[in-house]
């Protein structure tokens, strides 16, 4: 298994089709989502909340923010990175073994996240002390 760094951490640009009515955001599996999605889920809360914490071994995520405004820390246990995701027709992908937080800034801010993996409890490193040893071990 190879580690990812913090430079693997990326935002990708979401096509956006506003009209007088609405608007459109599009992810599409391989193009601005570059893996075949497994698992979708969102996670709504008020400003203030902090979620995440964790790293995956295995699972790629990419994260898109619906509703409201969340700020995302990335770390790979030597760099940090913030991002901050909006409404605005981005997404930031997160490969595993990357750490990530999640800072919600707006009540009922939605994230929604995209997964290359289905749910495996054995994937997750939710300690950090841990996470910190994982990937330090040769």
């Amino acid at each position: 298994m190879s580690l990812h760094s913090i430079r693997d951490v990326c935002q990708i640009a979401l096509p956006l089709h506003s009209r007088g009515d609405g608007e459109l955001m599009v992810m599409e599996s391989g193009k601005q989502v570059p893996f075949a999605v497994a698992r979708v889920f969102t996670v709504r809360a008020d400003a203030g909340a902090v979620r995440g914490q964790h790293a995956h071994k295995r699972c790629t995520q990419f994260l898109v923010c619906v509703q409201g405004e969340i700020a995302v820390e990335c770390d790979d246990g030597a760099a940090k990175t913030q991002y901050l995701l909006d409404s605005g027709g981005k997404g930031l992908l997160i490969p595993a073994s990357i750490w990530g937080m999640e800072t919600y800034r707006t009540d009922g801010a939605v994230l929604m996240v995209l997964c290359d993996r289905l749910y495996e409890d054995d994937d997750y490193l939710r300690d950090y002390a841990q996470f910190l040893e994982w990937r330090n071990t040769p």
